[in-house]
């Protein structure tokens, strides 16, 4: 079945360049020019990657992306054309999975695409629930529970959980987790883990600041308590 990518840019003729290069790739491309008309293209049709730019018309892409993390946990990549560190932060903390800053090449945006899709489907084939206390995790279906409901993370928050609950004790460092997670050819630093953890904690924990799971080994890492 071919993949079906979301591409939001108010700029034509960058939406027509991106559409004409992953149809190549047998991808299928929905487009929209504005916030509105993507947050409703998201509602109602299943994508495997959003392509989303912070500058739009009606609605952000920030807006778009925090609309869609109510009801979607598909891989969105932020697209900024400025080179502005706290653009890159707040689409991570909105819940993106990834940036990319303009201008790019196409051939890293499909890069980027290939990465992230082949990171959610990773773990399609390897079964297994874990429980600690009121959290579950479902590895095969890629789910998070706490006390049964069912929390929504996105596809890098719950590679993190799952890399730190794999082995629970262990300390990561930050660098050793952007490593892990994100890959070399990551263009980001370790403040990319810290957001990550830090909206780990507000959806998974009752009080944030004194975290039961996701847990600060200061001056080392982060840790997993079982």
């Amino acid at each position: 079945m071919a993949r079906r990518a979301l591409v939001v840019d108010d700029e034509k003729a960058i939406v027509k360049g991106i559409k004409y290069s992953l149809e190549q790739d047998d991808m299928e491309v929905d487009c929209a020019y504005n916030g509105e008309d993507a947050l409703e293209l998201a509602k109602n049709n299943k994508y495997d990657i959003v392509l989303l730019d912070v500058m739009l018309p009606k609605l952000s892409g920030f807006d778009v992306c925090l609309a869609i993390r109510e009801f979607s946990t598909v891989p969105i990549i932020m697209l900024t054309a400025k080179g502005d560190d706290m653009d890159k932060i707040l689409g991570l903390e909105y819940g993106a999975d990834d940036y990319i800053t303009k201008p790019f090449n196409i051939l890293e945006v499909k890069a980027r695409i290939k990465a992230i899709i082949r990171r959610s489907g990773s773990h399609s084939s390897s079964a297994g629930e874990v429980t600690y206390g009121d959290l579950k995790l479902n590895e095969e279906y890629r789910r998070v529970y706490v006390k049964g409901k069912e929390i929504n993370l996105t596809s890098r928050e719950f590679e993190v959980l799952e890399l730190l609950a794999s082995t629970p004790g262990k300390i990561y460092s930050r660098e050793e987790l952007l490593h892990t997670i994100w890959g070399d050819d990551y263009p980001g630093d370790v403040r990319t883990v810290d957001v990550h953890v830090r909206r780990l904690r507000e959806k998974l924990e009752s009080n944030p600041s004194e975290p039961r799971y996701v847990r600060t080994k200061w001056g080392s890492g982060y840790f997993f308590q079982a």
